[in-house]
């Protein structure tokens, strides 16, 4: 009997000493979530050996973002900052634009005015900013819906970037083709207006101070785009690791977090509210409508979702992993998509950090 207690007392250890083996080798140790103070330059660190992390890739990764015109780069793990690195003379003050990246704080803010009961995105957007805002015969017109807006499936004819009336041409039915285009920032006006204020004063008031972002919007011909340190897009991107909460206090409700950051309609599986949407069984390109199969960046975690700008401005936010990553710079290379094979070639570097 003695013997039968001491074998199962020496098999319960090797148990217990391989499932701590398990947890030390984990990539991405549990760790309650981190939230920087609101204000001040304070943010909590932890480090690659704390992480079990692969020091030896990090020059790669390093150098790899200096060669491709990268300004910053931050990865967090769990809110805190595992990597903050600047390249060509940016640093934790300088403010750069977002470029199309900024849509997303676009889908965050109807959301927040939606749950605030300001307006619905199923409603018409004439509801709110009138008719004759296209050229489109009002039966036309009356058929997109903010939610068509939020989707990039308003129907609008996508050969121009223009958003006055007489650019804003018939296409196809609102909600049959998908197509990428500046339509989405008359959400802006749709939100202004149903909040009786101007987009700019909801905004900071609403979102910005909320989770102490700095930064302001500027006009650039037909866009309205967003322009901060790089430390205050990491914010937001902690902002939707947690689904729409900081801390304790919901800013956006999970109920419209999840309807954006899954798939919105059948065209472009790979997109949700003004969200790209990694690993779905195919997805569409801006400036076409050929549907391609398999996953946006395939050397990236499928769960991922995804804020991308112009000139390769980066928002990765990987709920798998409770990590949040930012690149902002210039172009990575001659062409200035916001989806180039950059990203596939940065995530084989970034994966090798944990795997």
């Amino acid at each position: 009997m003695t013997k039968t207690i001491c074998k199962i007392l020496i098999l319960l250890f090797f148990i217990s000493c391989s499932d701590n083996n398990t947890s030390d080798t984990d990539p991405n140790p549990t760790q309650a979530m981190y939230f920087p103070p609101l204000t001040g330059n304070t943010w909590e660190t932890t480090s690659i050996s704390d992480l079990k992390w692969n020091q030896s890739a990090v020059k790669p990764l390093l150098d790899y973002l200096e060669l491709k015109n990268s300004k910053s780069f931050i990865v967090l793990v769990n809110g805190r900052i595992v990597l903050e690195n600047y390249f060509n003379g940016h640093s934790t003050s300088t403010n750069w634009y977002w470029a199309s990246a900024g849509k997303t704080l676009t889908s965050t803010m109807t959301g927040i005015a939606q749950q605030e009961g300001l307006l619905n995105i199923n409603n018409k957007v004439s509801q709110y900013i009138g008719a004759g805002w296209t050229s489109e015969t009002l039966a036309k017109e009356n058929l997109i819906t903010c939610k068509h807006l939020l989707t990039m499936t308003s129907g609008l004819d996508d050969s121009t970037d223009e958003v006055d009336p007489a650019s804003l041409i018939y296409k196809a039915d609102a909600g049959s083709r998908w197509a990428y285009h500046n339509i989405y920032v008359k959400l802006q006006d749709v939100v202004a207006a149903a909040g009786n204020q101007t987009w700019g004063t909801y905004f900071n008031t609403k979102l910005r101070d909320k989770i102490g972002m700095n930064g302001t919007w500027v006009q650039l011909g037909v866009n309205s785009v967003y322009t901060s340190t790089t430390r205050s897009m990491a914010r937001f991107g902690l902002l939707m690791l947690n689904k729409g909460k900081w801390e304790n206090n919901t800013i956006l409700n999970e109920t419209y977090f999840s309807e954006a950051t899954t798939t919105s309609q059948n065209i472009n599986l790979g997109y949700g509210y003004l969200w790209w949407l990694n690993g779905k069984a195919n997805y569409h390109l801006p400036q076409s409508q050929f549907t391609f199969p398999g996953s946006i960046i395939p050397t990236a975690p499928n769960d991922m979702f995804m804020a991308l700008g112009k000139n390769d401005q980066k928002i990765y936010v990987v709920p798998s992993k409770n990590m949040v990553i930012i690149r902002m710079g210039e172009a990575a290379d001659d062409v200035n998509l916001a989806l180039s094979d950059f990203d596939e070639t940065l995530w084989k570097k970034i994966s090798a950090l944990y795997q």
